[in-house]
């Protein structure tokens, strides 16, 4: 790397110099030899130690482990398990009939002696009646009410999988912070023996060194202070937001792995393959998404529904049975006991503005939710082609940065530097040249993490079926396939 090479230069020089002081001593004044060296031969600032975050260590936490300890801890979940619980018994419910309704009554006592053998039509009467709904509505609406409740254990799938998106980018987030805090302790140093070098430069009074170099050398120095301070602000904000989704850890500073994990694509050749499919050829690929096959079994629900409606035009029957009690009459002969029967049932002649308009009402609901379903599907199909044209594009730059740019720049650093110890060349294009090396590095950790959380986003849009139970806390390779994650 840079300080390496610089490290090989700087020795190259000592021996270059000693020699030089050994044979010609009398040519070089002893003040610039001096201070020569000491820039050489500052090699403790080279030599980095390895630089941990800033922020204190508490628990190793790992890509996966984050993942699935908030998968496991999140409440909405456990809500959406009891909604569908919910459901799934007034599916039962409701195909039951109402329960009967027993009646009592003292009928027909007279009010000038309240004599209950004075009138032949006083009687107590006990009565029991059961009405019958309309049609099959009641089996319908069981059927519906089951259908919805089917929907559930895909919702949970779909949030698990957008749980895994959102929190495995907190962690890369986070990681990349980290990291970026690594390389920006590790170039202060340098940028504390650029300082040292102008400063002794400076006073040997031989070179070109200026008062102005020392002032932006200390400038430079204030400046980087700062950005690894917002680095540190940053590493706290993303810590506090991905904390909130690992309760069971107690999380609260993120101490993570210094190595990059490695999201492999559920998808691989659809998603590198040079061909792009039209938008008709991919929604056979995400009809089997968790979030579309809820949203069928929304529209499942709501033609139901549609049945459901046409029950009214149906009329709604009662069956009706009492048994009257009555006394003797007043010279002691036995009155006969009453015994009733009937059937009610309404006429549901006057539809126009009332069953039709519900039917109508059920069939709008039913194109209301395809309707959505389709907006779910462009939405898929947008986030897809976005996404993959993403992760090709930072594949390119990666490409780029790895092969041209970071060596290009190394290489003048090396020489910007050598130019200005030598008098050729300014200290503003040292200080520049290492900044600009600062910020490719942290450029090109910003597109390895990218690449990573592209391919996290990628792989929800190939999410399918329920073969993933995200509330189980046991770990099989099986649970990672919405990861990708590398064993």
């Amino acid at each position: 790397n840079f300080r390496g090479e610089v490290y090989l230069v700087k020795c190259a020089i000592a021996r270059t110099l000693t020699m030089f002081v050994k044979k010609s001593p009398q040519k070089l004044s002893i003040p610039f030899a001096s201070v020569f060296s000491a820039i050489v031969f500052s090699t403790s600032a080279v030599e980095m130690p390895k630089v941990q975050s800033s922020m204190p260590q508490t628990t190793l936490l790992s890509f996966e482990q984050a993942i699935k300890s908030a998968q496991k801890n999140d409440p909405w979940l456990t809500g959406n398990a009891h909604k569908q619980r919910a459901v799934e018994s007034l599916s039962v419910a409701a195909d039951t009939l109402p329960d009967p309704k027993m009646s009592l009554g003292f009928i027909n006592f007279p009010t000038n002696g309240f004599d209950f053998g004075q009138e032949g039509m006083t009687q107590v009467k006990i009565g029991i009646s059961q009405q019958f709904p309309r049609g099959d509505s009641l089996s319908i609406r069981s059927q519906q009410l089951k259908i919805e409740s089917e929907a559930f254990p895909y919702q949970r799938r779909n949030r698990a999988a957008k749980v895994a998106v959102s929190v495995g980018s907190l962690w890369l987030d986070i990681y990349q912070v980290q990291q970026s805090i690594i390389l920006i302790e590790k170039n202060r140093s340098l940028y504390e023996q650029l300082v040292d070098g102008v400063i002794a430069h400076y006073s040997s009074s031989l070179g070109k060194a200026r008062q102005q170099d020392i002032v932006l050398a200390h400038v430079e120095q204030t400046k980087l202070d700062d950005r690894l301070a917002q680095f540190v602000q940053l590493e706290a904000r993303y810590t506090g937001m991905l904390s909130q989704w690992l309760a069971d850890l107690s999380f609260n500073k993120a101490n993570l792995s210094n190595q990059l994990p490695q999201v492999e694509l559920l998808n691989h050749d659809l998603v590198y393959g040079d061909q792009w499919f039209q938008p008709e050829e991919l929604i056979s690929l995400f009809s089997s998404h968790p979030s579309v096959a809820a949203i069928d079994k929304q529209v499942y629900a709501t033609k139901a529904g549609v049945k459901l409606a046409k029950q009214k035009y149906q009329p709604e029957w009662g069956v009706n049975a009492s048994y009257g009690y009555r006394g003797d009459d007043p010279m002691g002969a036995s009155r006969a006991d009453l015994f009733s029967i009937g059937v009610t049932f309404d006429l549901p002649l006057f539809t126009k503005n009332r069953q039709d308009q519900e039917v109508q009402s059920a069939i709008s609901q039913t194109e209301a939710v395809k309707a959505e379903k389709t907006l779910l599907l462009r939405q898929l199909l947008s986030g897809f082609s976005s996404a993959k044209a993403r992760l090709i594009g930072l594949k390119t730059r990666q490409s780029l940065y790895a092969s041209r740019l970071l060596p290009q720049m190394h290489d003048h650093v090396k020489t910007s530097l050598s130019a200005y110890y030598n008098d050729e060349g300014s200290f503003t294009e040292v200080v520049r040249a290492q900044i600009a090396v600062l910020n490719a590095e942290i450029d090109q950790l910003s597109l390895n993490v990218e690449e990573q959380k592209t391919s996290l986003e990628l792989n929800y849009f190939f999410v399918g079926g329920l073969e993933t139970d995200f509330l189980n806390s046991s770990t099989t390779s099986k649970n990672t396939d919405l990861l990708g994650e590398k064993q």
